[in-house]
C-alpha cells in the first residue's frame, strides 16, 4: 500500500509522527525545497494540513533525507532497529496486526540467539579463511562498543567507529546476516515488549499504528528505503526468482563462499542465500562466477541468465559488466513497482482457489513462506495488499507441484509453465473491466503495461462494448436487435436498453484523452437524433445517457437546463462503482429507477441504496 492510501486508514493523531519527521526534514530545507514549497503553497504551507495525495508526494521530494534520518538512527546499535526492519521488509510483512509483529519478532530473537551461540562454538573451533575474517571484524566491534567503558562512558559504537566497521564489513565481503550475528555475539539481545516495539517505529517514521485495529501499516515506499539501508537491492521475493534460474553449480559457489551446507538441496541453498543477506549485485558480479574468470566471460553468463534463463524479453542495456547488473535491478524494482498482475482480479481469484483444491499443503506453504498470518485470507485482495502478485506465489511453488497442477489443470507444460498457467487463468474480460478508466481516457501506456495490447483507433469500440457488458450484468436488456432496426447509416445509436412496453433507454458512449467531456453541443445534437429515431418508431425514450471519462462544470450545467433532451451523465469511475456494488449485493435485478433522477449521477448515492 502507498502512503497516500494508508494516510487515508488511519486517523489524525496517527499520522503525527510521520508529518513530524517529514515536517522536520522540509524545515531543513531539502534539495527539493522549491518544488516541495511549490506543493505546500496551495494551502497554508503547513504539511500537517495537506491532502494525502500532497503528502504522498512531498515524501517522494524528501525520500533521500528520509533515508539519511533512519540511517542515523541504525548507529544506535542497541536499540533493535535491524531486528525491527529485517521482519518488516520481508515480502508480505508490509501490513500486519500488532500480535503478529511480536509473534514474528520472538521467533526472530529466538533464532538469533541459536545462531550466534553457534557462531561462538564456530570461532572457537574452527581455523579456516573465513573463521580468520570472522574474528578479525568481531575483535573490532569488541573495541568499538566496549572501549566506552574505561572512559565511564555508556557503550555503544559511534557513527565513526561505525563508519570503520562498514569499511571492513566491504573488505571482507560479510553479507548482512553474518553481520547481525558477529554484532549480538558482542552485544547481548535484551527481549523489548511489543509497545516499546511499536513506540521505536513509530517515533521513527517508519510505520503507521491504528489503535483501534492494531493493525501495523508500512508504506511501499518506506518498505524500499528499509531495503535500501539494509544492502537489499531486490525484493526477497525476486531474488527466489533469480535463484531459481540459475544453474546448480552457480548456486553452489554462493553456498561454499559463505558457509552453507553442501548437502542441501538447490531450494533449501537458494532459501539459506537469502537469508545470509548477500548483495543481490554480488551474487552477479562475483558469488556465481568461479575463481579467475574472465569479465567477458562473466558479462555473457549474466546475458544468458537474464535472456535465455530468465526470459526476459525487454532489453536491459549496459555496456560494461557492472552497467548490465546495475540496470538489471533497476528493471527488477520497477516491475515489481507497477500494478500490472498479468492477469485479472477475477483470474488471480480463481488460480488461488485451483491451487487450494490442487496443491497439498499450498495455504501452509504460501503463509511461511511470506510470513501471513491465520486470520488473513488467501484470496486476491487480501493477497494485493500484502504486495502479493500471481507470479510472486507461483514462484514459491516447488517445480513438482508446479508440474501437478499444470497436469491437474491440463495446462501445457511445454515452454514456460508459469507463464502457460498465467495465461490459462487471463480473464481477457474481467482484465478489461479492471482497466475501463484507463480505456476511457485512452491511455495507451497504463494499458500496455497491464497486459492488454490495443491499439488507440480501437478504443471507442472496446470503451462501447465494456459499457455494454456493464449493463448486461446489471441484468439490463440490452437489446441489439431493436437498436440494429432503429439505426440508420448517419445516425448509430451506441447501446438501447429495452424495459419493456416499447420503452427504451439511450446510452451514448465518449473516450477522451484529456479527461473532460466538454462539447455539449455536438453531443446533444447526436442524442436527440437518436430520440427522434426511437420516437419515430414509437418507442418512448425514458431517459438518455452519456457515459465519459468525466465532465466539465459546463457541460454538466449546460445538461441540467436542457429539459427537452432528460439526459443525464455518469463517469467511467461512477459506472463501474455501481457495476462491483451489485455484483455483491443480494439483488437480482438493478433498480435502474434510481438513475432517473440526477444530471450528474452520484455513485456513492446508488451504491448505498443498492448495498442495503
Amino acid at each position: 500500500m502507498r502512503v497516500s492510501d494508508i494516510l487515508n486508514q488511519v486517523n489524525t493523531f496517527e499520522k503525527n509522527n510521520f508529518l513530524r519527521v517529514v515536517d522536520q526534514i522540509i524545515s531543513e530545507k531539502p534539495t527539493n525545497y522549491k518544488k516541495i514549497e511549490t506543493i505546500l503553497s496551495q494551502i497554508d504551507g503547513q504539511i500537517k494540513n495537506a491532502d494525502n495525495l500532497s503528502v504522498e508526494s512531498v515524501f517522494g521530494l524528501v525520500s533521500n533525507e528520509y533515508e539519511k534520518c533512519i540511517r542515523s538512527d541504525f548507529q544506535t546499535t542497541t536499540n533493535q532497529l535491524d531486528i525491527l526492519v529485517d521482519i518488516l521488509i520481508r515480502d508480505g510483512n508490509s501490513l500486519m496486526s500488532r500480535e503478529w509483529l511480536l509473534k514474528l519478532y520472538d521467533k526472530e530473537v529466538k533464532s538469533i540467539k541459536a545462531k550466534v551461540k553457534d557462531l561462538k562454538a564456530l570461532l572457537a573451533s574452527g581455523d579456516d579463511d573465513r573463521v580468520r575474517d570472522y574474528n578479525i571484524y568481531r575483535s573490532c566491534v569488541e573495541i568499538a562498543y566496549l572501549n566506552d567503558e574505561a572512559n565511564n562512558r555508556d557503550k555503544k559504537v559511534t557513527k565513526d567507529e561505525q563508519s570503520i566497521l562498514n569499511v571492513l564489513i566491504e573488505g571482507l565481503d560479510l553479507s548482512h546476516e553474518e553481520v547481525k550475528l558477529i554484532n549480538y555475539s558482542v552485544i547481548s539481545i535484551a527481549k523489548l515488549e511489543i509497545d516499546e516495539l511499536i513506540s521505536l517505529l513509530v517515533k521513527s517514521g517508519v510505520i503507521f499504528y491504528s489503535k483501534k485495529t492494531h493493525q501495523i501499516f508500512v508504506p511501499d515506499e518506506i518498505v524500499g528505503i528499509l531495503r535500501k539501508i539494509r544492502g537489499k537491492e531486490v525484493p526477497d521475493k525476486i531474488y527466489n526468482r533469480v535463484l531459481k534460474a540459475l544453474k546448480p553449480s552457480q548456486v553452489n559457489l554462493v553456498a561454499r563462499k559463505h558457509n552453507i551446507e553442501f548437502k542441501l538441496s538447490q531450494e533449501e541453498k537458494a532459501k539459506h542465500i537469502i537469508a545470509e543477506g548477500i548483495q543481490f549485485s554480488k551474487l552477479l558480479l562475483t558469488g556465481i562466477h568461479k575463481p579467475g574468470t574472465k569479465k567477458t566471460e562473466k558479462k555473457k553468463a549474466v546475458v544468458d541468465l537474464i535472456e535465455k534463463q530468465l526470459k526476459v524479453s525487454d532489453r536491459i542495456g549496459g555496456a560494461s559488466l557492472e552497467d548490465k547488473v546495475g540496470n538489471f535491478i533497476i528493471y527488477l524494482n520497477e516491475k515489481d513497482r507497477e500494478e500490472n498482475i498479468s492477469i485479472s482480479i477475477h483470474g488471480y481469484d480463481k488460480l488461488l482457489q485451483d491451487a487450494k483444491s490442487s496443491i497439498k499443503d499450498f495455504a501452509s506453504t504460501i503463509r511461511a513462506e511470506f510470513e501471513i498470518q491465520d486470520s488473513v485470507p488467501l484470496d486476491a485482495e487480501s493477497l494485493l495488499s500484502h504486495n502479493l502478485k500471481p507470479l510472486d506465489i507461483l514462484y514459491s511453488l516447488n517445480d513438482e507441484s508446479i508440474k501437478l497442477f499444470c497436469e491437474q489443470k491440463n495446462i501445457s507444460t511445454r515452454g514456460d509453465e508459469i507463464k502457460n498457467i498465467l495465461e490459462n487463468y487471463r480473464d481477457v474480460k474481467n482484465l478489461y473491466l479492471e482497466n475501463y478508466i484507463h480505456i476511457s481516457n485512452r491511455d495507451v501506456n497504463s494499458l500496455r503495461s497491464n497486459n492488454i495490447g490495443i491499439k488507440e483507433s480501437e478504443l471507442g469500440m472496446q470503451y462501447e462494448a465494456l459499457t455494454k457488458h456493464i449493463f448486461e450484468d446489471l441484468k439490463l436488456h440490452v437489446d441489439e436487435t431493436l437498436k440494429k432496426k432503429l439505426n440508420t447509416a448517419k445516425d448509430q445509436i451506441d447501446i438501447l436498453i429495452n424495459l419493456g412496453n416499447e420503452e427504451i433507454i439511450v446510452v451514448e458512449c465518449k473516450t477522451k484523452k484529456d479527461k473532460k467531456f466538454s462539447t455539449y453541443s455536438s453531443a446533444s445534437r447526436q442524442i436527440k437524433a437518436y430520440k427522434s429515431l426511437a420516437e419515430n418508431a414509437k418507442y418512448k425514450v425514458v431517459k438518455t445517457f452519456i457515459v465519459a471519462p468525466t465532465f466539465t462544470d459546463d457541460f454538466i450545467n449546460e445538461c441540467g437546463l436542457d429539459y427537452d433532451l432528460n439526459l443525464s451523465l455518469i463517469t467511467s469511475e461512477a459506472l463501474i462503482e455501481i457495476h462491483k456494488a451489485f455484483q455483491v449485493s443480494a439483488l437480482d435485478e438493478f433498480p435502474y429507477k434510481i438513475l432517473l433522477r440526477d444530471v450528474l449521477i452520484d455513485s456513492s448515492r446508488v451504491v448505498k441504496a443498492i448495498s442495503k
